[in-house]
């Protein structure tokens, strides 16, 4: 089990970030990459529903945590271009849903419950 932390990842993902206007704020392309790993790991998903009636083989595991590690990569890539750390991002997560939590309000849609 590995103890590396939000900010060595996000400073790892940054020394392998290679993409048109990297380091301007270009949160677009971040974005776009973020949103394609997300549909391929819909895809896997959906595959083991269809092909091994939702069961997770270990080759789906190791191909779903490929595309996850591919998903973080984009999220802490597109937090740098937006000023922010996945730490904080995180931290602001787990803040919102305990007070959601606090107040019962964890089932039901919007952002401001």
């Amino acid at each position: 089990m590995s103890n590396l932390t939000f900010e060595q990842y996000q400073a790892g993902a940054l020394r392998t970030a290679v993409y048109p206007g990297r380091g301007t704020g270009n949160w677009i392309y971040p974005t776009l990459g973020l949103a394609g790993e997300t549909g391929e790991i819909a895809e896997k998903i959906k595959k083991a529903i269809r092909d091994d009636a939702g069961k997770m083989s270990e080759e789906r595991r190791a191909a779903l945590r490929k595309e996850l590690g591919d998903v973080l990569w984009y999220l802490a890539t597109l937090c740098s271009e937006l000023n922010l750390t996945l730490a904080d991002v995180a931290q602001a997560n787990l803040d919102k849903l305990a007070a959601r939590q606090q107040h019962g309000k964890l089932h039901g849609s919007g952002d401001d419950r």
